[in-house]
């Protein structure tokens, strides 16, 4: 431990030396252990029988890879006696490779190294059939187009995520070390990128001073950030290595801390942190070898990055460059809620089990955007889901950059579709964003519209999916605006947790809203006054009123614009109504269908106050001019 607080780099970028030299007390044993605790219900912990067969696995995994890599050398004609030495192996990294690895999650991240003779083609041909020859293999499949190309499959029930890499090296030992920078030499980005995931892992595990330490509270840290909803790379927040790295630089700066300190120094330190000052393991090094690094100073890119985490392996990259500003927001929050969490949990007044409540998120925000993914098989759905996920943050990006509009939090989690609204739709999934409006500052009234920045996000999902060529007939995206009592419409029965007992004027004039938006399609809404509590999950019949309005035939674009009531309205200038405008939807121009119907169809409905509507059904956008739809002053 000392040696190691020698050698950390002093005053560059916000590295400074330990902050805490002091040996633990008791009390933090004490403390530790009541953390073990109230982690164990959680299954945080693998036990002995399942890590016995990961590494079972592996070590079968490694062998059919030295037979692969053997066979290949014999198939291209190399003399025998290379033939017989050229080796590979299999590298574990993530949590694997970190040591915490949770019991149940049998997901692995590995690397395949190889000598130079063979080729990516290679291993995305020849090895996927050797794969796909052994019974022990299940759900194989490769992708081989992402931006670091992977094979996935189970190997005896275990999920590997497989990458590849071959070196500059006719022969690749068993005594390997992949931390020297040498190893990257003459290598395609790639393999430089399938390289980077051990390198990194590798490092950090080399630079925190206690690892028992570090794992114990990085087991926390992650159970929290799963449970509070802030652990998602691809949805803006951050990833386990970047988690891993923030736990690790609160090791360096108390190295003799144990875990239930840590957690609090923890919250302590990044609740206060001076964003976007990057956080960094140790100096940014620079390399013969030239290859592009994280560096502000020298990529005006870089310097837009709002929470950067960079890692500590050459070439050093920003780990968090999907976080946005809402998203860091977000997790700030958390942060400050984990601190005041703590500290009265070290203060004898709580206990740890309050620090991993999770984040109530439909009682958070008074305003949502449901957005829903379906397609007609469950096949084109998976493809589906998987590319609007991955755009998600560019949703959340459109919506902040909106002047009215202080937080776009999206929940990590997807729901599936209530049978009832989209059983015309085939396979469904819903992904759940909170808004929050900034306070008006005038009477007046104000409209927010949000249409550019959702019909911009819909033309890069169906522009990228077209790309790709998965873009298949009945693939659509719908967003929705909601209420917060509007909800349970869309969300499982027993997700939304129990709100006090409503008035029953209250739900009367819920329901009552909820029939009025019948009268923009013609209906009467004389029975809109019918007491009914509408949480009820067998209110089949509200259900489809629902879906009348919000999930209409065809293919559905949805064109937002929200009021703020003006100074004669009864309700507060913070309270929002909505005034949105619904039109079907397809790809944009210049994506095709095979057998996609492109006509669309427009309607607008006019929330006021009380839940009034009024409205016409347009079924031709020709005939009617742009302004009646798309002005902020339309009505």
């Amino acid at each position: 431990s000392t040696s190691r607080q020698q050698n950390q780099p002093q005053g560059h970028y916000g590295l400074t030396s330990p902050i805490s030299l002091a040996p633990p007390s008791d009390k933090d044993h004490i403390h530790t252990q009541k953390l073990i605790e109230a982690m164990k219900p959680f299954g945080v912990f693998e036990d002995q029988e399942e890590l016995y067969h990961r590494t079972t696995v592996l070590g079968k995994l490694n062998n059919f890879v030295r037979e692969w890599i053997s066979e290949l050398a014999e198939s291209k004609n190399l003399p025998p006696s290379i033939t017989e030495q050229v080796g590979g192996k299999i590298f574990t990294f993530g949590s694997y490779r970190l040591g915490v690895h949770t019991k149940g999650s049998s997901d692995i991240d590995a690397l395949c190294v190889a000598p130079s003779h063979v080729e990516r083609s290679d291993f995305f041909q020849s090895f996927f059939e050797k794969l796909k020859n052994q019974e022990e293999v299940k759900n194989l499949r490769a992708i081989e187009d992402a931006y670091v190309p992977v094979i996935k499959f189970e190997f005896d029930g275990i999920e590997i995520d497989l990458v590849f890499a071959k070196l500059s090296l006719p022969t690749v030992s068993d005594d390997l070390d992949l931390r020297d920078d040498s190893c990257l030499k003459s290598l395609d980005i790639r393999c430089i990128r399938s390289l980077n995931g051990s390198r990194v892992t590798d490092e950090i595990l080399r630079l925190v001073p206690n690892l028992e330490n570090f794992r114990l509270t990085l087991r926390a840290v992650k159970l929290w950030a799963k449970r509070r909803g802030v652990y998602s790379n691809i949805m803006g927040f951050l990833g386990g290595v970047s988690w891993a790295m923030l736990v690790a630089r609160i090791c360096q700066l108390y190295p003799n801390a144990l875990a239930s300190t840590l957690v609090n120094k923890f919250f302590l330190i990044f609740s206060k942190w001076d964003w976007p000052k990057p956080v960094l393991l140790k100096r940014l090094e620079e390399s013969f070898l030239n290859l592009p690094v994280w560096d502000p100073r020298v990529n005006p890119s870089d310097r837009y990055h709002v929470m950067p985490i960079i890692t500590p392996a050459y070439p050093q990259q920003n780990s968090t460059y999907n976080v946005s500003v809402s998203t860091r927001a977000v997790m700030v929050e958390e942060f400050q809620r984990g601190l005041e969490v703590t500290d009265e949990i070290l203060k004898g007044k709580s206990d740890w089990s309050k620090l991993f409540e999770p984040l109530n998120f439909f009682q958070k925000y008074k305003h949502y955007i449901v957005l829903t993914a379906s397609a007609f098989t469950e096949e084109h759905h998976l493809n589906w889901i998987g590319l609007v996920e991955s755009k998600i943050r560019v949703l959340v990006g459109n919506l902040e950059r909106n002047e009215f509009i202080t937080i776009a939090h999206v929940q990590p989690q997807s729901f599936p579709g209530n049978e009832v609204l989209y059983k015309q739709s085939g396979f469904v999934s819903m992904w759940f964003l909170g808004l929050v409006f900034k306070k008006a500052e005038s009477a007046v009234k104000t409209n927010v519209d949000l249409t550019h920045g959702i019909q911009s996000f819909t033309d890069t999902v169906y522009r990228q999916a077209s790309a790709l060529n998965i873009l298949k007939e009945g693939m659509k995206i719908e967003a929705t605006y909601v209420k917060r009592k509007q909800l349970h419409y869309f969300l499982p029965a027993g997700t939304l947790q129990k709100r006090k007992k409503q008035r029953v004027s209250d739900i009367s004039q819920n329901n009552s809203g909820l029939q009025c938006k019948r009268s923009s399609l013609g209906e009467s809404c004389s029975d809109g006054s019918k007491d009914r509590d509408s949480r009820t999950p067998s209110n089949s019949s509200s259900l489809n009123k629902i879906s009348k309005l919000d999930i209409s035939t065809a293919e559905t674009e949805r064109l937002f614009l929200i009021s703020w009531p003006n100074s004669k309205s009864q309700v507060s200038p913070t309270e929002m109504e909505a005034t949105v405008a619904l039109r079907t939807s397809g790809p944009p121009i210049g994506c095709t269908i095979p057998g996609y119907n492109t006509v669309c169809q427009l309607r607008t409905c006019f929330v006021q106050e009380q839940h009034k509507l009024s409205g016409t059904l347009i079924t031709d956008p020709r005939s009617a001019s742009p302004k009646q739809h798309y002005s902020p002053s339309s009505k």
